[in-house]
């Protein structure tokens, strides 16, 4: 069963609009969390605000977001003053650029969402929304308030839906030439590169979801349901496998020979 949208809107080209929910496209609900408690009581503990010279505890009315722009020198922004600088609407996904879908690195996309038509009227304007970035191969740019953030997102066609991306901002993002450049040019012998290709050829695998599967969660769920059993046996700690060190110097030729016998072995 599909989980409730967190955001119900609008989407908006032009003159057209139709009324649209958004649901986040990953979740984090399976993830096993804590909960900080006091070991002699059990009961939680609650995290405070206090001041930093005094030590004493500042009241919620007293909190207020500061800019520094010196040592123990800040710029004091009242609530009132952020939201003015907010989007005025925080409902309506109002697209005003198309770029095509291919100009946006990987690098830029953030979290995503599906976006879908929030009720039976508003099919036809969303699918031919939808439809016409797929069939002009484009994009939609838009701006939006979310996760009490205005961010830049962009929305692509994906089967009957559409996959609503935020993006990062500008300053989140480095260049991959101030680290790449520094990497020198090398002579390349064309059999290591015949070797490395089989070696390839032979780990290729059809993607499947297990692949990124957490290891440590699951033991984490059997350390807890050890616990809920009140088991006396400790649990037995997970035992890595000692890798043999490599060298500094090697062989490249005569190690990716050797990879290459080993794959094939252990397939056997």
């Amino acid at each position: 069963m599909a989980p409730r949208p967190f955001w119900k809107g609008y989407l908006k080209l032009s003159l057209v609009t139709c009324s649209v929910a958004m649901t986040p496209a990953t979740t984090e609900s399976g993830k096993v969390r804590f909960h900080t408690l006091n070991r002699k009581t059990g009961n939680r503990v609650v995290s405070q605000y206090v001041d930093a010279v005094s030590g004493k505890p500042v009241d919620e009315d007293d909190e207020v977001k500061g800019y520094p722009r010196g040592e123990q020198d800040y710029v004091l922004l009242e609530d009132e003053e952020l939201d003015a600088v907010a989007l005025e609407s925080t409902r309506t996904i109002d697209i005003d650029m198309f770029v095509p879908a291919d100009s946006i690195g990987w690098i830029w996309y953030d979290k995503p969402h599906y976006l879908t038509p929030d009720d039976p009227v508003a099919e036809e304007a969303f699918s031919v929304i939808r439809d016409a970035m797929g069939s002009t191969g484009t994009v939609g740019i838009s701006r939006l308030v979310l996760y009490r953030r205005e961010r830049a997102v962009m929305l692509e066609p994906k089967g009957k839906g559409i996959v609503l991306w935020t993006l990062r901002y500008g300053d989140e993002v480095r260049e991959s030439e101030d680290y790449f450049e520094r990497i020198g040019a090398a002579d390349k012998d064309p059999e290591l590169a015949k070797l490395v290709g089989k070696l390839i050829e032979e780990r290729i695998k059809p993607w499947d979801p297990s692949m990124v599967e957490d290891p440590v969660q699951e033991r984490l769920l059997d350390v807890i349901a050890s616990k809920k059993k009140k088991r006396s046996k400790k649990p037995a700690k997970a035992t890595l496998e000692t890798e043999e060190q490599p060298s500094n110097v090697i062989d490249i030729m005569d190690a990716l020979r050797k990879s290459i016998g080993s794959g094939s072995r252990k397939r056997k």
